[in-house]
């Protein structure tokens, strides 16, 4: 192995010169890191909806597949998938709507009620809240609303949906062509590498994409589990919207760790105000407990051979993107992370070591 030190001036080569380069060049590295990730935040318009259509298309794949296997025309094959995927989200939303408009009227008589009784409460609760404390509290929050700073934040909001149509129109479309020639465009992409890393490149994306499909099915699965239970217990308990508050829970799943506890306290709260103080402690216990079943039996069972990072890096993946990019951040963050440590073993040869570890490690 060739000496590195050889032609370096006195200064370099010893321990305290070299651990400088070697600083040196990690800080180069990280800069250029953190370049990257400030371009890609510049352009988030386009990068969010690129990145959600390649999970999307990850976790769509082997239905196609399985579609073309049974004699369908691949082209045939994407539309039928791309069709299904549109009516699922379509049709959830769509009775989202429909049914909020349908209980609002007797979701208003009860808001009315719940709001009474709450009052009632926090003037003879535990920890008593006088009425001038009440008003003051109103107070601002309506001055909030009638306030300039509240009429910005409505003009943002409608640029933000917006952005939001359009970013969903440009997902599609790129979601249909990851679909139809995500061979093409894959090879197309890897054909920028030099010859002798291509082999692994292509080992990466396969790897990549086998992650990304099991994480967002399982991810789903578990979402669709919290959901309905949490919309199970709703409906017997007589809270209004539990259909729509079981769904927001499952959108809330897919954020690992806390999303479907954080959607959980909507309905909790909607408990609180609709059906009173015991509803709402028996809707959070549920949700508790939905947890529970959610991180020590689903997460292992669905996810533990597809998510191998430590729980640590997951709550720093999510703190981390949704710095970077609020609730679309922590929605991409676990899965992107997934993804970096699948390609960081494949290239480093873990994948190797860590098999060949398991075949040899002795019976419990």
């Amino acid at each position: 192995m060739p000496d590195f030190r050889e032609g370096l001036p006195p200064i370099w080569a010893d321990g305290l010169g070299r651990a400088s380069i070697r600083s040196v060049q990690a800080l180069t590295v990280a800069a250029l890191g953190w370049a990257i990730v400030w371009a890609a935040t510049r352009v988030p318009l386009v990068l969010i909806p690129v990145l959600i259509a390649m999970i999307l298309a990850a976790a769509i794949a082997p239905l196609v597949r399985w579609l073309t296997g049974h004699s369908w025309p691949r082209a045939l094959a994407v539309v039928a998938a791309f069709v299904a995927i549109l009516a699922v989200f379509g049709g959830v939303i769509t009775g989202i709507v429909f049914l909020v408009r349908a209980q609002s009227k007797d979701l208003i008589a009860k808001f009315t009620v719940g709001i009474d009784r709450l009052h009632a409460f926090l003037n003879s609760g535990p920890v008593p809240v006088n009425d001038t404390q009440i008003t003051g509290i109103r107070e601002t929050v309506q001055k909030f609303f009638t306030s300039s700073s509240f009429g910005t934040e409505a003009l943002t909001g409608a640029r933000t949906i917006g952005e939001i149509l359009a970013g969903m129109v440009l997902m599609a479309v790129t979601l249909f062509f990851f679909l139809k020639d995500g061979a093409k465009i894959r090879a197309f992409v890897i054909g920028f590498l030099p010859a002798r890393h291509r082999a692994k490149a292509l080992l990466s994306a396969e790897r990549s994409t086998v992650v990304l499909g099991g994480y967002v099915r399982g991810t789903a699965l578990i979402a669709a589990t919290d959901g309905l239970i949490v919309g199970i217990a709703l409906v017997i308990l007589g809270v209004p919207l539990a259909l729509p508050l079981g769904a927001f829970v499952f959108i809330g799943g897919f954020i690992p760790i806390v999303g479907a506890t954080a959607a959980g306290t909507l309905a909790v709260g909607v408990a609180l105000i609709s059906n009173g103080p015991v509803t709402a402690i028996v809707v959070l216990a549920v949700v508790i407990g939905a947890n529970q079943l959610e991180h020590h039996l689903l997460q292992p069972l669905l996810m533990g051979k597809v998510l191998k990072i430590h729980g640590l890096a997951i709550l720093l993946a999510l703190a981390a993107g949704t710095i970077l990019a609020g609730i679309v951040g922590a929605l991409l963050a676990v899965p992107l992370t997934a993804v970096g440590w699948t390609m960081i073993k494949t290239w480093s040869g873990r994948d190797a070591v860590d098999g060949q570890a398991a075949a040899t490690a002795p019976d419990a």
